[in-house]
């Protein structure tokens, strides 16, 4: 269901030309839209409750009696795709009564899938991940969203502006660890990458210590993310500065 749906967004953007502003709304755009349809015509045949960052919660079709809703970003990294800079996916994650359970992360430019199911581990283009391996904040390369404090114990930080993409190359090794500076991250944004995330032993939580799986559209969280011994050092950085 969710690769289908993932695979509805590749084949609508397959001729997609007008990649700008939808004009309905100050951060959408038409592309958004695009991707939205997409997803909808797939996961409204499924008789689940979709939240989706586009057009709020779709409960039209939803059978009583089925619990699971699906978490939807049909474009995370929209603004890059409009600027065709090579970072930006769909995210989805069914979740049950027991939270996350099924997540697919697809990467458009890098034509790469990561799948997750809880208790099932994670996958990349159908092949396992492995836990990423321990690495000292002072070597490490930090994913970040939102403005950094100038004075920071790791190596390195990046700001690419896709979510979903940057948690999942968390889990894959290739950034140490993920901070949200910004406070202003939905559930739509995280939420697929995370279950990526736990199923390979990265931690991701609020750095206020709220819940993350949180079905309300409005609600804002700031996620961080990394291995074990990394996180509270991150934490700590993310707790002392000041938004």
């Amino acid at each position: 269901m969710l690769g289908e749906a993932a695979d509805a967004v590749v084949g609508a953007f397959a001729d997609q030309q007008n990649w700008g502003m939808s004009g309905l709304r100050p951060d959408q755009y038409v592309a958004d839209l695009v991707a939205d349809e997409a997803v909808l015509g797939v996961l409204g045949a499924a008789g689940i409750r979709v939240l989706s960052e586009e057009s709020g919660l779709q409960e039209d079709g939803f059978q009583e009696g089925n619990g699971l809703i699906a978490v939807v970003d049909p474009l995370d990294g929209s603004t890059n795709a409009s600027l065709q800079l090579g970072l930006f996916a769909t995210s989805l994650c069914v979740v049950d009564e027991h939270g996350p359970w099924l997540a697919v992360v697809h990467d458009h430019p890098g034509k790469r899938r990561y799948t997750a199911i809880r208790g099932g581990g994670a996958t990349l283009d159908g092949a396992p991940l492995a836990s990423p391996r321990e690495i000292a904040l002072s070597e490490a390369v930090v994913a970040v969203n939102g403005v950094p404090p100038r004075q920071a114990s790791w190596w390195q930080f990046r700001a690419l502006g896709c979510c979903a993409l940057e948690l999942c190359a968390v889990a894959e090794g290739r950034f140490a660890g993920y901070v949200d500076f910004s406070g202003s991250l939905h559930v739509w944004d995280y939420l697929g990458a995370l279950l990526v995330c736990s199923e390979v032993g990265v931690a991701v939580v609020d750095c206020e210590g709220r819940d993350l799986t949180v079905i309300d559209q409005e609600a804002m969280r700031s996620p961080v993310a990394a291995a074990s011994s990394l996180l509270p050092q991150l934490l700590s950085v993310r707790r002392n500065t000041v938004d």
